[in-house]
């Protein structure tokens, strides 16, 4: 059957492979990017089975005049896939307001704004699928990266509230959890880091020379997460939260089992702030 989808940051990555598939399967698309001509150039012209959409996600009214469009265009929405991510390195000391506040805008904000002016047509529809794409650094973050896991964490959180929120209208709501996935995340045209740096933190420049030196051999495998993605929204009981790629899968059972030993450590302290 198909459905519509309306896809965030579809110009390139997981976005864009997602985009290529759902076409190839018939489905009906909207995809937006800061630039309409990079969806064209990537994706192919404008047609009754494609919309490539200009939009700033940081904006309400950008974001509203794209999601009605949509709706005029197709007649209804099926998914909603929040695909577009800010990926920024550096301590919390190192980042100044305006690149924390940067990464926020588009992690958080711009997810918030595409759900907020959703919902009405979802609601109305009594069906839906949300699916926001947070990362393994929102449960098991690795050493600097703070703030694009805050904004990762803050993603998964909202997630799971939102799951509650409109599981009695009908609506689905899955938080994907990504390991490293072969796309141009960590080119240095995705990946920022923190313009003042404090040698100090030795530690934080090893870690992201790590990811560098990472980019172009990442396990996971774009067109393998898009069969995933695609095949979640035929699930009448789609997962909540889902790591994708060993390497999510693996970090996250680690934190699971530092978490339990936390739990269990301090379990006495824990209830001894109970009136007795």
């Amino acid at each position: 059957m198909k459905k519509v989808w309306f896809i965030t940051g579809a110009s390139k990555g997981l976005g864009l492979a997602l985009v290529k598939k759902l076409l190839a399967e018939g489905h009906l698309v909207a995809a937006t990017s800061r630039s309409r001509s990079s969806l064209i150039q990537a994706v192919g012209a404008s047609s009754s089975q494609f919309l490539p959409l200009e939009v700033d996600l940081t904006s309400e009214s950008s974001v509203q005049q794209a999601i009605r469009q949509t709706h005029q265009t197709f007649g209804k929405l099926d998914v909603i896939l929040n695909n577009a991510g800010y990926g920024i390195g550096g301590s919390i000391e190192e980042l100044s307001d305006a690149e924390t506040r940067t990464s926020f805008d588009v992690n958080v904000f711009a997810t918030l704004n595409v759900i907020r002016k959703a919902m009405p047509i979802l609601r109305e529809q009594h069906s839906g699928h949300i699916i926001n794409i947070a990362s393994i650094a929102g449960f098991a973050a690795n050493t600097g990266w703070a703030i694009y896991a805050a904004s990762k964490f803050a993603v998964v959180g909202l997630s799971e509230v939102l799951a509650e929120d409109v599981r009695d209208l009908g609506i689905k709501v899955t938080v994907l959890e990504p390991g490293a996935f072969r796309t141009s995340f960590l080119t240095e045209e995705s990946l920022v880091f923190a313009q003042e740096q404090i040698s100090d933190y030795q530690s934080i420049r090893d870690s992201h020379e790590k990811y560098r030196h990472m980019d172009g051999t990442q396990i996971g495998d774009p067109d393998r997460a898009a069969d995933v993605i695609l095949s979640l929204t035929d699930l009448e009981n789609p997962p909540l939260r889902l790591f994708m790629g060993s390497d999510a899968h693996k970090r996250a059972t680690q934190k699971v089992g530092l978490l339990q030993q936390d739990l269990d450590d301090f379990k006495s302290i824990s209830y001894s702030t109970d009136f007795q």
